[in-house]
Order: C-alpha cells, then sequence, then structure tokens
C-alpha cells in the first residue's frame, strides 16, 4: 500500500499574521482553505509539490470558541510553529490494522469535512490530529473520491522535513509501523520539535 507525505501543519495564534509571515518569507502567497464547523479553525494553503501542501492553521475568526480544545495545540501556540503532520493513504482502516499489528495504535478513524471558499465539500477520513509522541508520529488520512487540496495551489518545493524527539527509538518504530519512517530525518532532541526547509524563488527557507 503506498504511503504518502500528504500535509504538514504550520499553526498560528493568528491565521492572518501567519499567511503574511509564510508570504514575506517564501514570496508566495497562500490561498484560503476554509473553516472547520465547529471546531473554531480555519486554514490556508501552500503547495510543496507532489501531491503535498503546507497547512496554515489558525483560529477562525468567523467561529465562536469551539466546545473543546482546537486541535492541533493552536490554543497553545504563542508563535508560528509547525506542530503536526500527515500520511495519506488509499485505505486508512487497513493501515491501522496494519499498525496496529506493528505495535503502534493510531488511533481511531473518523470523519471530517469542509466548504472550499468556492462551496465545494471536501470530505475525507483521519486518525487523531494530535498523532502520536507530542506530533512527531502522523496522523493518518484518506481523502476518498474528494479533490486533493494540493491540486492548483502557487508551489514551492519542499526539500526536507526533520523531526526532533527525546524518545527516538519509539519514534522510529512507530513511524515504521505507519511506513512513514523515510518521509523525514529523525533526530534525537530534548523536547519535540518539528522544522521544515522550502526551496522558494526567495531562496530557503526554513519553518519550525
Amino acid at each position: 500500500m503506498p504511503i504518502e507525505l500528504d500535509h504538514l501543519v504550520y499553526a498560528g495564534p493568528d491565521l492572518a499574521a501567519l499567511v503574511a509571515q509564510v508570504r514575506t518569507s517564501t514570496g508566495i502567497a497562500p490561498q484560503p482553505g476554509g473553516s472547520h464547523e465547529g471546531r473554531g479553525t480555519a486554514n490556508a494553503l501552500l503547495g510543496l509539490g507532489a501531491g503535498r501542501y503546507l497547512e496554515l492553521l489558525g483560529p477562525d475568526p468567523d467561529q465562536g470558541d469551539p466546545d473543546r480544545p482546537r486541535p492541533l495545540r493552536v490554543d497553545e501556540v504563542s508563535a508560528p510553529t509547525v506542530v503536526g503532520w500527515a500520511v495519506r493513504t488509499p485505505s486508512v482502516d487497513h493501515l491501522v490494522d496494519s499498525a496496529r499489528a506493528d505495535g503502534y495504535d493510531p488511533g481511531p478513524v473518523a470523519p471530517m469535512s469542509r466548504r472550499t471558499p468556492d462551496g465545494d465539500l471536501l470530505s475525507w477520513r483521519l486518525t487523531p490530529p494530535e498523532g502520536g509522541f507530542d506530533g512527531a508520529v502522523p496522523f493518518l488520512i484518506d481523502w476518498q473520491d474528494s479533490p486533493h487540496p494540493a491540486e492548483g495551489l502557487p508551489t514551492v518545493s519542499l526539500n526536507e522535513v526533520v523531526i526532533a524527539h527525546p524518545q527516538v527509538t519509539d519514534v522510529r518504530t512507530a513511524l515504521t509501523a505507519v511506513g512513514a519512517f523515510d518521509l523525514i530525518r529523525l533526530e534525537h532532541g530534548d523536547t519535540f520539535r518539528m522544522r521544515i526547509v522550502l526551496d522558494t524563488p526567495d531562496g530557503q527557507v526554513t519553518l519550525g
């Protein structure tokens, strides 16, 4: 079963400021993505090539506070931070079962959807978006019959994804179980941290 890097999540306390920062850093303007109804978040998107994208995620000013914490640590970050990532699979249930058999549980699968600014409905199924090991291990996503969000986006090139974590051995085992170990560079760190290196028209840019 092919496993591919789907998207990386760059979160901040103010989505408009996050978009402006990425536009200034890369020379490319991310496009509005849409709102996650009931979750209190909205996003903007920047293509990374090869069917991948960067999701800029922040509080949705058009929604009130949700009745639960916003996903992917949006309520916790005080500055722009790469908080997690997703890998794409054509059968999320099969991959969850396979990972569990290899000793790592990605969590339950749930449906989710959002409307694009054009009014189109995107629907997908995914495991809990916080991932595992603080976000070092990706969540799993299956876009089903929806068009992929990377289609038609303005694009920069993804050069590298680096993940640091104090539990390197356990993280390596979990990454291998979901087929994602070869997609990133894993190193030891005192705390969890992700950084991504982009090749842009304005030169190489690191977001972390």
